[in-house]
């Protein structure tokens, strides 16, 4: 069995700040450790259970943040950036399921650490297929294009409330219970990690008897709506080729599947810019 696990850092254990997660700061090194502890508990739960390959793929900022002289051996690691299919680059290379662990919550949910969906100063919403989605639904969707679903997701509350709507069945390992979008109730890191291990064994022991949930497949072709927080920001992201300006705002555009309306979102994402 092969594995792609796809890794975000704002749902890492004992994480609440976006200090924590911002290359340059000195709590970010520290939290680098914390995130790389997490991936090994999974990859050790996983491979417990019967996997025998593992890829991880590091998604978060421009994708350097794991520490590789840290990581078990037992896993290859995906790095830098940009790639193919960022957060999940590699799921197209005869992957059997995915892992989401450090993930967080859409923008706009309550009670949700660092809540925000790709970029937290530039997108105020996505829409895909008319449904209001975070990465967690975004990512599943290029996943289940591939029929590759996704068995694991770890992160606070919100997101294993929004990965059971998106998912339903999907096993999650919650690291922390958020009181707000910076405060939270969270576990010791021995427990937190020892729960990733736990939940990360059990899905793929699901998987192998065919109990986990089904990939996240989107009907084609995919029409995606991406509502900026400034108008300048849709000015730009309307440069994009096939974009269509829908308000002052919004941009909407239709890609043939799922990996074309992936990129399609990055690129309206990177040209708002400011």
């Amino acid at each position: 069995m092969k594995l792609l696990i796809a890794v975000d850092m704002e749902g890492t254990s004992g994480l609440t700040t976006w200090d924590q997660v911002t290359p340059g700061h000195a709590e970010y090194q520290r939290f680098r450790k914390v995130m790389t502890a997490d991936v090994n508990a999974a990859i050790r739960g996983a491979t417990e259970a019967g996997v025998d390959e593992i890829v991880v793929t590091d998604g978060h900022w421009n994708g350097d943040n794991l520490l590789v002289e840290e990581l078990d051996k037992r896993a290859r690691l995906n790095t830098g950036s940009p790639s193919p299919f960022s957060m999940v680059n590699g799921v197209d290379k005869g992957v059997d399921a995915v892992f989401f662990v450090g993930y967080h919550a859409r923008v706009g949910t309550a009670n949700a650490i660092l809540d925000h969906t790709w970029s937290s100063n530039r997108v105020m919403n996505l829409y895909i297929n008319g449904r209001i989605s975070g990465e967690t639904g975004l990512n599943a969707s290029l996943c289940g294009h591939f029929n590759v679903p996704v068995i694991l997701v770890t992160g606070d509350q919100a997101v294993a409330a929004e990965a059971g709507e998106w998912l339903p069945g999907v096993e999650t390992a919650i690291t922390k219970t958020a009181h707000g979008r910076f405060s939270a109730e969270v576990l010791p890191l021995a427990v937190s990690q020892e729960g990733i291990y736990r939940a990360a064994g059990q899905a793929v022991t699901r998987f192998m008897r065919g109990e986990h949930p089904a990939p996240l497949q989107q009907p084609k072709p995919v029409k995606m709506l991406v509502e900026f927080f400034y108008t300048d920001m849709a000015d730009k992201a309307a440069l994009l080729p096939g974009g269509r300006r829908v308000d002052g705002r919004g941009i909407e555009f239709v890609a043939q599947d799922m990996p074309a309306a992936y990129q399609a979102f990055r690129a309206a994402v990177t040209l708002a810019q400011r």
